[in-house]
């Protein structure tokens, strides 16, 4: 149970009448209240009605979609609360977690009702198990073969409904009621799906041809304790999304009322849910089951204002409590004290025109006059004020009318919403309100005698009554607004006029210029996506009539032209003297271009964006250096032309799921040469990164220009391996493709860097696996196989955040560099690749003094090596591998005045530094990747030897440790040994490659212990029969300490120095100048200069 911590600060993470609403509420509860706006609607009333204000990066829908943004600005003001409101984040299971984890409230369900509850699957299972009767349907993502297996076995007569699983709004949505409209009815349910939500996934079921939509709004507060607080009527629907809505039902019996009402109860309770939920029923005709659960809304609902009137209840009030802390008991609400009274209704005020197929047109312009209705039992909950300008980038909706009665009868509702619809004087915007006064004052409307498709079987009856609802004197006004408005078209002058409603982003010519046919006179936005308006013919502009920043509605003038004299021949040229002029065929290659391009994928974007992640593209921006990246492949679609349409491959392929090209990186540092690099980089936002034939022959091309050329390649590896689903096939299996076999062929010649955020599974993470350094993020899974692969090879079903999570692949040490996210990740790769491009000239080195003071001065004390290599290393340099895996050696690059090295360590805090089998592996692999690339290595040795003992046996530790000795006789760079404490024996001499001989220097620090193994131990063995002759206790540890003594005075490093094992004793402050000493004196190979290892070791 949450403590008791009302909520002081809130943030609204919303726009529009939602978020003014939330805000009047806290501000009766004494709450602070902060609004956050993108720059494009600073001007919405919402921005006013809170406290304070925060401005979001961004602009549209997609500045409210910026999860970070959102909790920075929550940080930035010290909220301690966010309300979603409806739309945008308010579903989004993972911003969920993010603001809790941010340590904010979430006023809303908990981030695991949120993925249950939002995901329409999920939820419709959970019904079945919990005994809550659904429509028949499939239960996961359906294939065409599924749906119309699933058609023919439905009853003689009856239609089947395809739906989207993301999303809603109607969109990715279809009803089939013959057999061979199945296959396009599917086809285009996921084409709408993919571009609405950036997810194709639709499932089937049956479908209701005369239902009753009815919904039961929740309230729980997270102990299990829930009330319902009745159910709201949404019959009546335009292309399924909502118009008029009232509560209670007319609808049901008292015996429905209850069942609906327990069946609501049952699911909630099942998640012990938290805050204010709706969940939606489908009322059908005729005997038997009757009421079917279809999907849950886990938030506060646009209507929840009837159900705010008819129990009079504050339900923001209630959300904000119970985010609080607060129990349904000590907020005073029980079922029992719950009772409605008399009827409310609520009328949805759009910016639309409704077409007569019940269409909607979107309309918009500048509100000259705002008037909302008022009067007993009558509430407008809006956003909209004279003298403000609408904005096609949100949701039309513009107000709410919501009227009250306490009359048992609902056509005293109607009577009263249509009364306040005629007082609601609106001017500068076409709104629905003509339209819905002519649906409330249809009889069906009144006696209740309606479906869900009422609207769309009288669409053209509607259209046409509602001219009888336009005032006559707001027709009146229109007409003198436009006569206010002329157009200055001057005779032979041709207008040209909007497309569509948009907002001028540039007009860019002006009154007096001579235009060519094709040339660009303005820029026009609508829906994010930017129109180009072209001159149609050579002219003159002899008017202009709007401007940038301009909203302009469609068929509205832009400007007026007057055609130049002169044929069709000057026109063309002065076309071909135009060396601007976009040609025919330039224009075919930038729109195929185009479809690949993040601008034009919004919805694929936005879809990543939502997952916290990056798209291919941005990617490799923050990787390359600016404009250096060229594509290779860019026009590549799937190899399906047998399955799938030209234009739906080029839509929805482009590219087939991998970016390749080449580009440079830190070339301000390094020079263009050094800087040259190959990317390969998987676009999981295209058929899940999968690997086609295009695909692999994308890599192959890129692999060998990298062979070519000693090119680094940078893989970024999300995917989810091999496609089946390709028709062009030269071969069956795939087994004689040679994109493996290449790449691994380039390890030991060119650095490989594998980059991994999210699911890379099967071919995906075999290339992966030959990289020299792999780098993921926290969402990271990967496996030689996913789920599919699993379950088919019969070794159970698992889900895929199960194989191969993050915590795992770092502690068994297939991660080298564990990172937040891909921004991380990128930054990261740009410093891994800085290793092998050379020198830096700028550089700044810490205060040496500190090394005295790391090794404490108690020889049996433990310290941080790392504290050591952060003081030897320039400032920020260094850069650790595999830091959870074999943990008793540290590997790392660091640079010394700008010049990289390679670093292995001892760590002490594990094993006292005693070397096991995973951390010889981990040194036994570092030190070939430094030596294939020609970079000198520091060895810092503390190690009391290899880990010994019958468990450390088991671990094959003759075979792993002693891989040290061979790989350090194999290397051919420099090997610096600095003897920070102890190096005794076999452990220690493979740290100086062998032996204190076999490097380019072993030097120690005055804290340096030598020995043949552990001082201790070499007493009690050498000293043995010495010891056991003396019985006494106390004399046999004096002569123990005696002895201790002798070895240690023997194997002090000055003492040892004088035998000259060792080449000399340093103050600690000397580490860098012996080290960049013997750098200057040895000769390596110029940066990248090829191939000099075989290969480099995976393991």
């Amino acid at each position: 149970m949450m403590p008791v911590t009302p909520v002081r600060k809130l943030l609204v993470a919303n726009r529009g009448e939602i978020a003014l609403r939330i805000f009047r509420t806290a501000a009766e509860l004494g709450i602070a209240t902060v609004a956050v706006y993108a720059p494009d609607d600073r001007e919405s009333l919402h921005v006013r009605g809170a406290d304070e204000s925060v401005a979001l990066p961004g602009s549209g829908v997609r500045a409210y979609l910026d999860m970070d943004a959102v909790i920075a600005a929550a940080e930035q003001v010290g909220a301690d609360a966010i309300h979603p409101g409806y739309g945008f984040l308010a579903e989004n299971a993972e911003f969920a977690r993010r603001v809790n984890a941010a340590g904010i409230r979430f006023v809303g369900p908990t981030p695991e009702a949120l993925a249950l509850l939002g995901d329409k699957i999920a939820a419709k299972a959970r019904a079945r198990e919990v005994g809550v009767p659904v429509l028949e349907g499939t239960l996961g993502a359906t294939s065409l073969e599924e749906a119309q297996d699933f058609f023919a076995a439905l009853p003689a007569g009856t239609a089947m409904l395809i739906k989207a699983i993301a999303g809603g709004g109607g969109r990715g949505m279809r009803i089939v009621q013959r057999s061979e409209d199945v296959a396009e009815a599917w086809q285009r349910c996921r084409s709408e799906a993919e571009a609405a939500f950036g997810d194709p996934g639709v499932y089937v079921e049956q479908f209701l041809p005369a239902a009753r939509h009815i919904e039961v709004q929740i309230l729980g507060d997270g102990t299990g304790a829930c009330v319902q607080l009745g159910e709201r009527e949404c019959t009546l629907q335009r292309r399924h999304q909502k118009v008029l809505e009232m509560a209670p039902s007319p609808s049901l019996s008292a015996d429905e009322r209850e069942t609906l009402a327990e069946r609501a109860l049952k699911l909630a309770r099942s998640v012990d849910y938290r805050s204010l939920g709706t969940f939606e029923f489908l009322m059908g005709e005729g005997p038997g089951e009757r009421l079917f659960f279809i999907e849950a809304n886990p938030r506060i609902q646009v209507e929840h204002t009837v159900t705010e009137e008819v129990f009079g209840q504050d339900l923001v009030a209630l959300q904000l409590g119970i985010a609080g802390g607060r129990t349904l008991e000590s907020l005073g609400i029980s079922q029992d004290a719950l009772r409605p009274r008399g009827y409310a209704v609520q009328a949805r005020v759009n910016m639309e025109h409704m077409d007569a197929t019940g269409g909607a047109l979107p309309t918009g312009g500048v509100i000259a006059r705002y008037e909302p209705p008022s009067g007993p039992g009558v509430r407008v909950d809006g956003f909209a004020r004279a003298g403000y300008r609408t904005s096609a980038s949100y949701d039309s909706l513009l107000a709410k009318v919501i009227v009250h009665t306490t009359a048992a009868d609902l056509s005293v509702a109607l009577r009263k919403a249509d009364r306040a619809l005629a007082e609601f004087r609106i001017d500068g915007v076409e709104t629905n309100i003509p339209w819905l006064r002519a649906l409330i004052a249809r009889p069906e409307v009144q006696a209740n005698a309606v479906t869900t498709r009422f609207i769309e079987a009288h669409a053209a009856e509607l259209a046409q009554a509602a001219e009888a609802y336009v005032p006559v004197a707001e027709a009146a006004d229109a007409a003198a607004a436009m006569a206010q408005k002329p157009e200055l078209v001057l005779e032979g002058a041709e207008p040209v006029r909007a497309p569509m409603q948009s907002t001028v982003v540039s007009m860019d010519v002006k009154e007096g210029d001579e235009v060519r046919a094709g040339q660009q006179l303005a820029i026009l936005e609508a829906m994010k996506m930017e129109h180009v308006v072209s001159s149609p013919c050579a002219a003159r502009v002899v008017a202009v009539g709007a401007g940038a920043g301009q909203t302009v509605m469609f068929g509205e003038m832009l400007l007026a032209l007057e055609p130049a004299d002169g044929g069709a021949e000057e026109q063309a040229k002065d076309a071909a003297l135009d060396l601007d002029h976009i040609r025919d065929d330039l224009a075919e290659m930038e729109q195929r271009r185009a479809f690949g391009r993040d601008e034009n994928r919004p919805d694929a974007v936005a879809k990543r964006h939502r997952q916290g992640k990056q798209t291919a593209r941005e990617n490799i921006a923050q990787i390359c250096d600016p404009d250096t990246f060229v594509e290779y492949g860019e026009l590549a679609i799937a190899a399906q032309r047998q399955r799938r349409s030209l234009d739906d491959l080029i839509r929805n392929t482009t590219g087939d799921g991998m970016l390749t090209g080449l580009g440079t990186v830190n070339g301000d540092a390094f020079g263009a040469e050094r800087a040259r690099c190959a990317f390969a980089v998987g676009d999981y936002t295209v058929l899940a990164g999968t690997q086609g034939q295009r695909h692999h022959r994308k890599l192959d091309r890129i692999l060998h220009v990298a062979e070519q050329w000693n090119l680094p390649v940078v893989l970024f590896a999300e995917g989810g391996g091999g496609r089946p689903g390709d028709t062009e096939r030269a071969t069956y299996a795939g087994i004689s493709n040679g994109t493996f076999s290449r790449f691994a062929g380039l390890s030991g010649q060119v650095p490989l860097v594998g980059v991994v955020s999210g699911r890379c599974f099967a071919g995906n993470a075999a290339l992966l696996g030959c990289c020299d350094v792999i780098i993921a993020d926290e969402t990271s899974n990967i496996g030689m196989a996913g789920p599919a692969m699993i379950e088919g090879g019969g070794l159970g079903v698992y889900p895929p955040e199960a194989i191969g999570p993050i915590d795992v692949q770092t502690a068994n040490g297939v991660v080298d560099i564990r990172v937040k996210d891909e921004a991380e990740a990128c930054r990261v790769v740009r410093q891994y690749l800085s290793y092998f491009q050379g020198d830096i000239a700028e550089w700044e080195a810490p205060d040496q003094r500190r090394l005295r003071h790391v090794v404490p001065e108690n020889r049996l004390r433990v310290y941080e090596v790392r504290d050591a290599l952060e003081t030897i290393a320039d400032v920020g340099s260094l850069l650790e591998l595999r830091r959870e895996f074999g943990v008793g050696i540290v590997t790392a690059f660091i640079r010394i005045e700008g010049k990289p090295f390679g670093v292995i360590a001892n760590n002490p805090k594990h094993l006292g530094g005693a070397i096991d089998a995973d951390a010889s592996d981990k040194a036994s692999r570092f030190m070939p990747l430094c030596d294939a690339f020609d970079i000198p290595l520091v060895s810092l040795c503390d190690s009391p030897g290899f880990m010994v003992g019958p468990e450390a046996e088991k671990t094959a530790l003759v075979r792993h440790v002693c891989r040290m000795y061979v790989t350090g006789r194999s290397i051919t760079v420099p090997l610096f040994t600095v003897v920070l404490r102890k190096f005794y024996g076999l452990g220690a001499m493979s740290m100086a490659g062998g032996g204190t001989y076999d490097n380019f220097f072993t030097v120690a620090w005055p804290t340096g212990e030598f020995g043949p193994m552990g001082l201790e131990g070499a007493v009690r063995l050498g000293f043995r029969r010495e010891l056991d002759e003396v019985t006494d206790p106390e004399e046999k540890q004096r002569l123990y300490d005696r002895l201790l003594e002798e070895y240690r005075e023997q194997g002090k490093a000055i003492s040892v120095a004088s035998s000259l094992e060792i080449d000399a004793v340093i103050d600690p402050v000397e580490t860098r100048a012996w080290i960049l000493a013997g750098l200057r004196s040895v000769k390596l190979r110029p940066p990248l200069s090829g191939r000099k290892r075989p290969f480099v070791d995976t393991w």
